[in-house]
């Protein structure tokens, strides 16, 4: 993406309160998975006895929110690593990787319960409704359980939004589930189990589109909600007295909670570079909350004018023209 050279730096309360965060995160999850991975089995033998879709759908589900909600806490393992040589930026995109992996995860996931929906349609079986009752019923509690855990953690972080969709899915499953045993008991009709079931699908892949969207944003470096880039670095122009000029500017976030931003910055000649970019730093953290930054100072000529990365001139001309912001 054209900032391989860039090596942001924070302060170290920055660092501590976001390691800190992870550390409560990471424990959060993993209590989730063996909330989750424990019930798995036995709703998965529940709803092969009642022949029910919406338990039998669940439980697949909640397998593979095992799976995903384990992998989401070895990605927090990983993130706090040091960074390496090869890996310059450590491991904390991992998190971002594992959310959107997930997050294609339930979208087969949510087929996969539609089209065993339609097979039932077309071949209606009987449902036992007062076992599959009491299974959704513990199987509420339990993702209910796992839920509480989890919403006390840091909802900025993709990986735990991740996290927290697939209980909210199990959780739904387990609402439908329980409706749909309450339906069958009360008047026999077996096609509200398919019906309620292809309903959590829905909501599920509503949901799944949020987070793939956003976990993809953050992999492909886009600037970060709630940031103007082009307004950010004509504020810098206004706000720092010796910045005549930004450009190459690049702002983009490490994990969805950490923005980094890269920049060229033209300055006065004899202006001091040191006492500038001290300025154009305390200017980015103070008023935009971009606390990671690597500065270029020029005088005259950008270094990059005649020929950048991408193969594109960029001549000096109006200062504050979109075109030098690439």
């Amino acid at each position: 993406m054209g900032h391989a050279h860039a090596h942001p730096h924070g302060s170290h309360d920055h660092h501590g309160h976001a390691h800190g965060a992870d550390a409560g995160s990471k424990r959060r999850i993993l209590i989730a998975a063996l909330l989750t991975g424990g019930f798995m089995l036995a709703e998965a033998v529940g709803g092969v006895l009642t022949g029910s879709l919406a338990l039998i759908a669940d439980a697949g589900h909640m397998l593979t929110d095992s799976v995903a909600l384990f992998f989401a806490w070895y990605a927090f393992h990983l993130a706090g690593r040091q960074a390496t040589a090869r890996l310059s930026f450590g491991y904390d995109r991992l998190k971002t990787l594992v959310a959107y992996t997930n997050g294609l995860a339930i979208f087969v996931i949510g087929a996969w319960i539609v089209w065993e929906a339609w097979q039932r349609f077309e071949q209606p079986s009987p449902v036992l409704g007062a076992p599959m009752l009491v299974i959704a019923l513990i199987g509420l509690a339990v993702n209910v359980g796992a839920f509480l855990v989890l919403h006390g953690g840091d909802r900025d972080d993709l990986n735990m939004r991740g996290a927290l969709l697939h209980v909210i899915g199990d959780l739904l499953g387990s609402v439908a589930a329980l409706v749909a045993a309450g339906v069958i008991l009360a008047t026999g009709w077996y096609p509200i189990d398919p019906i309620l079931s292809v309903l959590v699908a829905l909501l599920l892949f509503r949901s799944a589109w949020a987070l793939v969207r956003d976990a993809g944003h953050v992999l492909l470096e886009g600037t970060p909600g709630g940031i103007d880039r082009d307004g950010v670095a004509r504020d810098l122009v206004a706000s720092v007295a010796e910045v005549r000029d930004v450009h190459h500017m690049h702002v983009w976030s490490l994990d969805g909670a950490r923005t980094v931003a890269t920049l060229h910055a033209r300055l006065d000649p004899g202006a001091d570079a040191h006492a500038a970019i001290g300025a154009i730093k305390r200017r980015l953290a103070g008023t935009h909350g971009i606390r990671h930054a690597t500065v270029e100072p020029e005088y005259d000529c950008c270094a990059d004018s005649h020929h950048d990365g991408h193969g594109h001139e960029h001549p000096h001309g109006d200062p504050s023209a979109p075109r030098h912001l690439h």
